[in-house]
């Protein structure tokens, strides 16, 4: 079966095999270096996720995405963000550090919003974005736009029942001698506009944050954190609060900055999608300086 949308070829995989055969086969107008081009350019997607991959396993039922050059060539054009997914109803993408969600009224620069904006406007002028939820300037990772505001109600409304999984990666200073633990508090907001953490409460909201520990040296540890709940700062003020801020975050109590910027990546992100009732799931990988400096 064979669906086109958005520049987008989807083939449905009806025999086992692996990729680069499957391409041979299908762009058959193509020489061989024409295909591994557009194979390594990033434009092939096997269940929604991008692989470069030559001998990538196919199996009955997989669905392999061909993005045309004409699509691919205007992707390229946006900086500090990379599309991962996109229907009628979102866009999933990975935003790099130093790149703004959105600008408030007094910033002109620009932003992951603003991008995606002139992009789906070259389809249509009336096309239009929509927050769902931010990601902190110096936080890099996946997040999610809603193509219309009824979309974005819609997973505004029950986020916390819709998202199944919402995991970072943390380089965080110090050792932590724990394998995994929780951290459950109430956390409030003062005028200055930092995050109070709280172990009764106060009135203010509940925050639960799970970590696992990746591996660690003498310096720093590197963490899987989950979230329960999602709170803002939440991870930077729970780290804070066990002794071991985010490397790079000042504000809570970082003393290093080996990466030069916050030590945060969002890497999965799995939730219900609001029209197909699947339970769809992206990722970005951690950025290797995260790494290096936990090695």
């Amino acid at each position: 079966m064979i669906t086109i949308h958005k520049g987008v070829t989807n083939h449905t995989i009806k025999t086992q095999t692996t990729l680069l055969p499957f391409l041979l086969e299908t762009l058959s107008g193509l020489s061989r270096n024409a295909v591994k081009s557009i194979l390594t350019r990033g434009q092939v997607a096997v269940n929604g996720k991008t692989t470069t991959q030559h001998n990538h396993p196919l199996e009955p039922g997989d669905i392999v995405g061909i993005t045309s050059n004409k699509v691919a060539k205007k992707t390229t054009a946006l900086k500090g963000i990379r599309i991962l997914y996109e229907d009628d109803a979102l866009i999933i993408i990975h935003k790099d550090s130093g790149i703004l969600s959105m600008a408030d009224r007094s910033q002109t620069e620009m932003t992951a919003y603003s991008q995606l904006t002139s992009y789906v406007k070259e389809e249509n002028k009336k096309n239009r974005i929509y927050i769902v939820h931010r990601l902190d300037r110096d936080t890099s990772g996946v997040m999610v736009y809603a193509k219309t505001e009824a979309i974005k109600l819609a997973l505004q409304k029950d986020w916390h029942t819709i998202v199944k999984e919402r995991t970072y990666i943390a380089l965080v200073e110090g050792v932590i001698t724990e394998d995994k633990g929780t951290i459950r508090s109430w956390l409030t907001e003062s005028k200055a506009m930092k995050v109070h953490s709280h172990n009764y409460d106060n009135g203010g909201k509940l925050a639960v944050t799970h970590y696992r520990k990746i591996r660690a040296n003498a310096h720093y540890s590197l963490l899987e954190v989950e979230l329960e709940t999602g709170r803002k700062n939440q991870i930077r003020v729970h780290m804070e609060e066990i002794y071991h801020p985010v490397a790079g975050d000042k504000k809570y109590g970082a003393q290093t900055n080996p990466l030069k910027r916050l030590g945060l990546h969002a890497s999965t992100l799995s939730f219900v999608h609001p029209t197909s009732g699947k339970i769809i799931r992206y990722n970005s990988k951690t950025p290797k300086d995260f790494l290096y400096h936990s090695k």
